[in-house]
């Protein structure tokens, strides 16, 4: 038997937790979440080349607050299969042999569930290792899920254990801690957002947010793009002191955004009658790591026109795609990672200065608090919250 947190169909709590949920961000992890604790055997291989993962840590990220909030777009229904365990930042040790990885490696989840994972000749997609655009993940022998956390069948990190296809797997060095090897899969999807952002030799680029996601996209533009200038959106100073560590040219809040932005790019800024000021003329490239109606607003009044805006984070309800039209911009969706990102980030997560940002590791037992600080984490100075499975069983 294992310990599992699991997301369950509650079309009551789904509602109140989308109504009420912003303005009372506990409920979130009490009565309002559709969410619980169980206790019940593993998840069964689903077949061959599949392997048991006991997880070690395992994030809690911003697209499974999301869905605990009822604010993930319904566009996401057909992907998923309910009850599910969230978790897909997960670091741990196999409990099987597989293909070169023998059985109590530590090992990080590539969580996408493409066509290798699912039984199926590769679609052109997964041939070209861009597993994140598979046109096949609601088909196979698995239930629907776009990812191992989203799927019925596979389980998540929020757990003692989980199922994983041998593809998925991708060994830890020896030296590399797990508080590190935890910021592996974030640190991909940051890859990819900066290898989408296509850059140009002394491009400016503009990363709205420093939760997990606009930090490790701003260390990822500076390390891996030749970008010239790069300024990040920050709420905090605790995010903001990181965002320089991590190599941002200027760190400004997210009321002096137009402002700065206009002063670094030469813009000229309007005023409409209603709504935030835009920019004619601004960065090359803006980044939303958020995902909020506001954030991705944000970017799309402060590029360029011609200019491109990569979205890095689950886009919210309601945004004007004005700007878009008006100026001509490129939009480019940015989920997961694709090709060698986790070669990278792996490398990535063993040289950057990632000390420290595991803030807090909670037993599963200690769900609801875990859940409440991550609510709060930006506020509280944490970068990322983590479950801590070690002595799971």
């Amino acid at each position: 038997m294992i310990s599992a947190l699991e997301v369950y169909r509650s079309l009551p709590r789904y509602v109140a937790a989308r109504a009420i949920g912003p303005r009372v961000p506990g409920l979130l992890a009490g009565p309002l979440a559709p969410l619980r604790l169980v206790h019940r055997d593993g998840p069964r291989s689903p077949g061959n080349g599949w392997v048991r993962v006991r997880p070690r840590l395992s994030g809690i990220c911003g697209s499974d607050l999301a869905t605990l909030s009822g604010h993930t777009s319904l566009y996401f229904t057909p992907l998923v299969s309910m009850p599910f365990v969230p978790g897909h930042e997960v670091v741990g040790e196999t409990r099987d042999d597989a293909p070169g990885i023998p059985a109590g490696s530590r090992v990080v989840i590539d969580p996408v569930l493409g066509c290798e994972a699912r039984g199926l000749t590769p679609c052109e997609a997964c041939a070209r290792g861009q597993n994140n655009r598979c046109d096949r993940i609601t088909v196979g022998h698995l239930s629907p899920g776009l990812q191992t956390g989203y799927c019925r069948d596979t389980g998540g990190g929020w757990s003692g254990e989980l199922v994983a296809h041998v593809s998925q797997l991708h060994v830890v060095p020896d030296d590399l801690a797990d508080n590190r090897a935890v910021l592996i899969e974030p640190l991909a999807c940051a890859v990819h957002i900066a290898r989408r952002a296509a850059l140009h030799d002394g491009g400016s680029a503009l990363v709205v947010g420093a939760g997990a996601v606009g930090l490790f996209t701003a260390l990822a533009l500076r390390e891996l793009t030749p970008a010239g200038h790069v300024t990040v959106v920050a709420k905090h100073q605790r995010q903001a002191d990181l965002a320089r560590k991590f190599g941002a040219t200027d760190v400004v809040s997210p009321s002096e955004v137009a402002t700065a932005v206009r002063r670094s790019t030469r813009a000229l800024r309007l005023e409409p009658e209603r709504g935030p000021a835009y920019l004619l003329g601004g960065v090359d490239v803006a980044i939303d790591a958020v995902g909020s109606r506001g954030s991705v607003d944000t970017a799309l009044r402060t590029v360029r026109a011609g200019g491109r805006v990569v979205l890095g984070g689950v886009p919210g309800d309601g945004i004007d795609l004005t700007p878009a039209w008006f100026r001509e911009l490129d939009i480019a969706g940015a989920y997961a990672s694709a090709g060698d990102a986790f070669e990278v980030a792996t490398r990535l997560a063993a040289t950057a200065p990632l000390d420290d940002l595991i803030g807090v590791a909670y037993p599963l037992s200690r769900w609801r608090e875990a859940l409440d600080h991550a609510h709060d984490a930006g506020r509280l100075g944490t970068l990322k919250v983590a479950f801590d499975l070690r002595s799971a069983a």
